[in-house]
């Protein structure tokens, strides 16, 4: 991968990501503070969404949107091969 699609990349990407979902704003018109609840699209639960409801399209889904998740790395075996694996070998078996 290039340099845009990097562990440090991703990690900022999340950190953007929550203050995004916690980000609120006023409404004149409906004369309260709204959220990404509010505006989002949530397709299993539309007409009472929460957070958790809200369709969010992101590289950092496929960790969860979890950055304990993104840095994990394992050991893995194949053949008479032995090395770790990391994000990257997660991301290429999920695509």
């Amino acid at each position: 991968f290039s340099g845009v699609l990097s562990e440090e990349v991703l990690q900022v990407l999340l950190e953007l990501q929550e203050r995004l979902v916690a980000a609120t704003a006023w409404a004149p018109a409906l004369g309260r503070e709204v959220t990404l609840s509010d505006v989002c699209y949530a397709l299993l639960n539309p007409t009472d969404p929460g957070l958790g409801d809200c369709c969010v399209n992101s590289v950092t889904q496929y960790f969860q949107n979890n950055s304990t998740r993104l840095a994990t790395t394992a050991t893995q075996t194949e053949g008479k091969e032995t090395g770790t694996v990391n994000w990257h070998d997660h991301l290429i078996y999920c695509i």
